[in-house]
């Protein structure tokens, strides 16, 4: 395991376990906590989406509402990438029945053991948790309609590597729309190198042209990202921003 990877785990298996506990919103000194609409925090989600399966937003540590983006119909598949909590993947399983099924891949036992008590807490059987990471997820090539993520890419040390895996399992046509971080100024050095700061979506996030450069590499078409929010990191305002980003795999 990867120095960042070991501490990305170490963070999210300590929020797995105080996951009801009280926190500071989104985007106070941690950009990833459960998901208001909090300055420099992307859209939330209503009361209705969490009544459908009877949990909070305090389960999501996310910047975003990805299935705003995701415009899921019944009968597909869907497989959000960092799944934590399983908040995205209940209320995805929801939006595809009947017929459909929505997935979650993550790799702290801790959130796997905290999602599937949710999805029996709020009923969902076209629901799946798997055990892998995002740069390797345990599902074929060309299986999935729609990858969703809430602010967890920016968590990885090869992006490029975690997009070309949603290519790869997304089938042709398929889509792509998540909430992420992004810097919108350079960062110092020494924010970028701080370990708390990385599992922290700050210290990973990189700049807009990059993230849609990587889309493009990777196969996607007409990739398309919208700055939801603003933050300042260490006094420099508008550093970092959420930000609604969706793109296409080619149909041919």
């Amino acid at each position: 395991m990867s120095v960042t990877r070991d501490a990305v785990h170490r963070r999210y298996r300590t929020a797995a376990l105080r996951m009801a506990g009280p926190t500071s919103g989104c985007c106070g000194s941690d950009c990833c906590g459960p998901t208001t609409e909090a300055e420099g925090c992307g859209p939330s989600y209503t009361e209705q989406e969490l009544a459908q399966v009877g949990l909070d937003p305090s389960i999501s540590l996310g910047c975003g509402n990805p299935l705003l983006l995701a415009e899921l119909r019944p009968g597909e598949v869907v497989l959000d990438l960092g799944s934590g909590g399983g908040l995205d993947v209940l209320l995805s399983a929801r939006q595809v029945a009947p017929g459909g099924h929505a997935y979650g891949v993550d790799m702290t036992d801790e959130m796997l053991e905290l999602a599937n008590r949710n999805r029996e807490r709020a009923g969902v059987e076209n629901a799946t948790f798997l055990k892998g990471t995002i740069e390797e997820v345990p599902l074929p090539g060309d299986t999935v309609d729609v990858v969703i993520s809430n602010c967890v890419i920016n968590l990885a040390d090869d992006k490029g590597v975690v997009i070309r895996e949603a290519f790869r399992v997304l089938k042709p046509g398929g889509r792509l729309a998540i909430s992420d971080m992004v810097e919108l100024r350079p960062l110092a050095q020494a924010v970028k190198e701080d370990l708390e700061a990385r599992a922290g979506c700050i210290a990973g996030t990189i700049p807009v042209e990059d993230y849609r450069q990587l889309l493009v590499d990777a196969g996607f078409q007409a990739p398309d990202i919208e700055i939801t929010g603003e933050q300042a990191v260490e006094g420099q305002p508008g550093a970092i921003g959420s930000a609604s980003i969706r793109a296409r795999k080619p149909a041919g």
